[in-house]
């Protein structure tokens, strides 16, 4: 069974192999940790990084556009973020709509060209689609994280927004609407490609609650994710939605708007909420802890909230996938102990 197969089995309670463990590295670690030994526990977890050959040399990671230390980039709506940190994506620092006055004479960009956040090529992204289709690679579509909720908060600024939402402002009705109609677009373009998956991959949470009220969500955000998830769901798409933060409030209507794959915090939400709400229903793209135990716990409390996660949310049908994000700050020790348990607890249910 090769990872597509194991992964769409996961998802569709169709008994998969092993739970798909993900362990993504971000640039950032490269000038942040030593690079041998980074390099040393990729080569030693080969169920993790099935591809990895050690390159010749020093790594020098290519940056997002949007995460290069003192580089201002302006994206393709006008905002411009900023960061202090080679590889840790910045922060929209001028919101093109900040006044309403700007407005009049606002449109949004092309999403022949770009998906907001960054350009796009089509022509690539197809070539790309059709190789991991004749390698029998999954395939995986989707929208610019922040593509809805966050993208009004960088147009507007986060307590305009609100304070839009709570006036029922008129402009901010149109706004949303040129945002629907440009994420529409771009979902579709990418299905005529046939991905396996397609992700709108959009934080909502924050350490206790979400950022905006239940109300607010369904009047202003929940309608533009219906529509814009609606073509996945009709070509048979799997959809996926990641949402970082405590987004219990807002579980139920993001399921009831077609989420299939809902990738969230585990202690954040708790993994008790998470199993009495998901386990054995939806599928949980689990992301692993990155604020307490992984950065300053001991390797055993690792092994243990692994073990723990397992247990509580996985099946052996199926419906369990993990994920963990690295960052700067972990020691390397527990890097180490959590590759060590998430290939451990993966044929957990075989």
């Amino acid at each position: 069974m090769n990872h597509r197969e194991n992964v769409l089995r996961a998802i569709r309670f169709e008994t998969p192999e092993r739970i798909p463990m993900t362990f993504h590295i971000n640039q950032a670690c490269w000038h942040h940790y030593d690079q041998t030994a980074l390099q040393d526990l990729m080569a030693a977890h080969p169920l993790l990084f099935p591809a990895y050959h050690r390159p010749p040399g020093e790594v020098k990671p290519g940056y997002a556009l949007n995460a290069r230390r003192n580089e201002p980039y302006t994206d393709f709506w006008g905002c411009v973020w900023q960061t202090t940190d080679d590889g840790i994506v910045g922060s929209v620092h001028t919101h093109p709509l900040a006044d309403w006055a700007a407005f009049a004479r606002f449109t949004a960009p092309n999403p022949n060209d770009t998906d907001g956040t960054y350009p796009v090529n089509w022509q690539s992204i197809r070539a790309t689609v059709d190789r991991q289709k004749e390698q029998g690679e999954l395939v995986c579509g989707g929208l610019p994280h922040g593509h809805t909720f966050l993208r009004l908060q960088d147009l507007r600024g986060y307590e305009a927004l609100l304070f839009d939402m709570l006036d029922q402002e008129p402009n901010l009705t149109k706004l949303i609407a040129m945002i629907a109609d440009f994420n529409y677009a771009y979902v579709t373009q990418w299905l005529d490609l046939k991905p396996d998956i397609m992700s709108y991959p959009e934080d909502l949470g924050m350490q206790n609650g979400p950022m905006l009220s239940p109300d607010c969500f369904r009047a202003y955000i929940k309608p533009v994710y219906q529509r814009i998830m609606k073509p996945a769901r009709d070509r048979g798409c799997i959809v996926h939605m990641h949402s970082d933060g405590d987004i219990r409030t807002l579980a139920d209507d993001l399921i009831e708007g077609g989420v299939e794959v809902v990738n969230l915090q585990d202690l954040v939400n708790g993994i008790d909420w998470i199993a009495d709400r998901f386990a054995g229903r939806i599928c949980i793209d689990l992301d692993i802890d990155r604020q307490k135990i992984t950065p300053h716990g001991t390797p055993r409390q690792i092994d243990n909230l692994i073990r723990e996660e397992v247990q509580k949310l996985g099946r052996k049908q199926g419906g369990l996938t993990m994920i963990y994000g690295l960052y700067p700050g972990v020691p390397l020790n527990n890097v180490k102990a959590l590759m060590d348990a998430m290939e451990k607890y993966a044929p957990y249910y075989a």
